[in-house]
């Protein structure tokens, strides 16, 4: 059983140095839980990225506590979620308290410029990871819930939704019977073999 104190160490690290939002986090969250801890396996992290991009809230705190608590339970999903919230706060509350002294040093300016192609590196990384390992087919699926929500404009919650329906319907009906096919395909050739 992990400690406490391993799991808050773990995510304010990964608080602490990770700029960009919630995407850009999931590349440092998946090294750090799969690579380096070996607390969690890569399909298994995949499956919590799902359920937490399927919640409320930003990803990064919502697999932030999923991983926690798969981790530790519920104090390993608290101290999961104050190790990654905590480096925000005071680098927030310290940017508040004197941005409006800074807010105009070309110098600053300069270097969230300089940060705006590392996030977009980061934020790219998990989707890729996220696509390896899947069926070729889909990937139409992708194109189609892109277009639905930036194209057609409907809310991610309804794509979200409509692709969660349509699993359980692939998995129901379409699978299984894919699965059929393949094992008799598989006898066929054993008894030729035989022959």
């Amino acid at each position: 059983m992990q400690r406490l104190r391993t799991i808050f160490l773990s995510f304010f690290k990964i608080g602490l140095f990770t700029f960009g939002g919630g995407y850009a986090m999931i590349p440092l969250i998946e090294r750090e839980v799969i690579d380096n801890r070996r607390w969690i396996e890569r399909k298994e992290f995949l499956d919590l990225l799902t359920l937490a991009q399927s919640v409320p809230g930003p990803i990064s705190l919502n697999t932030s506590v999923f991983v926690g608590y798969k981790v530790r339970g519920l104090r390993g999903a608290a101290a999961a979620l104050l190790g990654v919230v905590l480096p925000s706060f005071v680098i927030l509350l310290a940017i508040a308290l004197f941005f409006a002294d800074i807010r105009h040093n070309p110098v600053v300016d300069a270097a969230f410029k300089g940060m705006r192609p590392a996030v977009v590196a980061l934020i790219i990384g998990p989707v890729i990871s996220l696509a390896r390992g899947m069926h070729w087919s889909m990937f139409f699926v992708i194109a189609a819930s892109a277009l639905a929500v930036w194209g057609l404009g409907w809310s991610p919650i309804y794509v979200l939704l409509l692709a969660a329906a349509a699993g359980i319907v692939w998995e129901l009906a379409v699978a299984p019977r894919i699965g059929k096919k393949e094992d008799n395909g598989k006898t066929k050739n054993t008894d030729s073999v035989d022959r």
